[in-house]
């Protein structure tokens, strides 16, 4: 009995070695110098043979290599990049484990108007899906409820993390609105007619969303002492301390939204999505509203749209003054957030600038997220979430990443895959 005892531990102990998380990394407790490579500080500049220093967790001095005498550990990355850790807004990341598994989907709540809820507090820091973003550079993700036409407040995490505390950068930087569209597609596995037409119901939801703002705002101005927690939940998007996301995308629901934020006073809006957003480029501009701009590797909407729209979409709002960065979701978005260096990329090979393309994953996004004075940018006082790749992180062939550090600390690469992939290369190498 007690040699079955024995085994069953083993068992479990080995099962526990192959899918757990790598155990989140040691607060930084040396100085780290790292010298040689070309950084790329996302704001547009770069430095050839760079020196870059940082000691608890924050960055401390970078500059051209010489300029600083080196302290702590010393890392040579002669001929390699190093990068401030990428982005990834908008996402469900930690939210859901497995689509199919109700037990592991967390993302949205019932009812249409959720501005209380809190999606910080069901991230989940062990997913595994989280841990295969940093062997390709993303670092740091926008946690973000789904669902009804209020969905709730998203929060900034970085990836490497007991538990949603440890993980918290920034808690409820904003409330995600989800517009309605002025168009329906037909259901096709029904027979209907796939082609785009008009939604019937459209103004009727818009002004469902209007009169609830309407009645947020009275809530908030009554004196009556009674409790409506979800149009008390609003307060700050009125008052400017917290960013409303409104995700939408034709160009006329962009023109619907832009009346709309004026007519609330909305100070801190942001559009999602936003497949159009570049036939009312100089509105946006004037209004001084940036675009997190839906996935770059997609195919045009409309049979009339340039074949390659979404490549050039990011350039085409950037050269019209307009701050842009990327967002990833779509199908399979949780798993596709990684591939988020490799959208900035085609986006550069599409014309614009490819330190400009980085910026729309670093510090544009940081911007965007109101997490600028901390990350984003390879800059003294900043947190030192940075990565050292052997070659272009915007470029699939050459994002090799050697090594990863958030706040400092030394983060494994190690995922799931990635021990998969040790696995079954002993397998067919006998």
């Amino acid at each position: 009995m007690k040699n079955i005892s024995y085994i069953v531990l083993l068992l479990l102990f080995s099962f526990g070695n192959i899918t757990a998380q790598q155990t989140p990394a040691k607060a930084q407790n040396e100085a780290i110098t790292i010298t040689g490579a070309t950084a790329h500080i996302g704001n547009g500049d770069v430095i050839e043979n760079s020196i870059i220093i940082f000691e608890n967790g924050k960055i401390t001095n970078i500059g051209a290599n010489g300029s600083a005498t080196t302290k702590g550990k010393v890392i040579d990355a002669s001929g390699k990049h190093i990068y401030p850790g990428f982005i990834a807004p908008n996402t469900t990341l930690g939210l859901v484990e497995i689509g199919a598994v109700r037990a592991t989907d967390d993302d949205s709540e019932i009812g249409g108007f959720n501005p209380h809820i809190r999606s910080i507090v069901a991230y989940n820091a062990e997913s595994k899906i989280v841990e295969s973003m940093r062997p390709n550079g993303v670092l740091i993700a926008q946690t973000t409820p789904r669902g009804g036409w209020i969905s709730g407040t998203s929060s900034i995490v970085q990836l490497d993390a007991w538990n949603w505390e440890d993980a918290a950068l920034k808690t409820d930087d904003g409330i995600h609105l989800n517009w309605p569209s002025p168009f329906t597609r037909g259901r096709w596995w029904l027979g209907e007619d796939p082609g785009f037409k008009p939604n019937k119901k459209y103004k009727e939801q818009v002004t469902e969303i209007n009169d609830y703002l309407y009645q947020a705002k009275a809530t908030i101005k009554s004196s009556s002492g009674k409790k409506h927690l979800p149009h008390l939940a609003m307060a700050k998007i009125f008052d400017g301390s917290q960013t409303l996301f409104i995700h939408v995308s034709p160009e006329k629901a962009i023109l619907d939204v832009l009346s709309f934020v004026k007519e609330h006073g909305m100070q801190k809006v942001v559009l999602v999505h936003a497949d159009e957003a570049y036939k009312v480029a100089n509105q946006l501009k004037q209004q001084n509203i940036p675009v997190l701009l839906t996935r770059t590797h997609s195919t045009p909407n409309y049979e009339d749209d340039d074949y390659d729209l979404p490549y050039k979409n990011a350039k085409t709002l950037m050269d019209a003054g307009v701050l842009v960065g990327l967002e990833n979701s779509g199908q399979m978005e949780r798993a596709n957030a990684r591939n988020l260096p490799f959208q900035a990329g085609t986006v550069a090979a599409h014309g614009l600038d490819k330190e400009k393309a980085l910026q729309l994953i670093t510090g544009n996004t940081a911007k965007i997220l109101g997490i600028d004075a901390m990350v984003g940018t390879l800059e003294v006082g900043k947190d030192a979430t940075l990565f050292i790749s052997i070659g272009d992180a915007l470029d699939m062939r050459t994002n090799q990443l050697e090594k990863v550090f958030i706040q400092g600390r030394d983060i494994s690469l190690e995922s799931h895959q990635t021990r998969l992939w040790k696995r079954y290369s002993n397998k067919y190498s006998k």
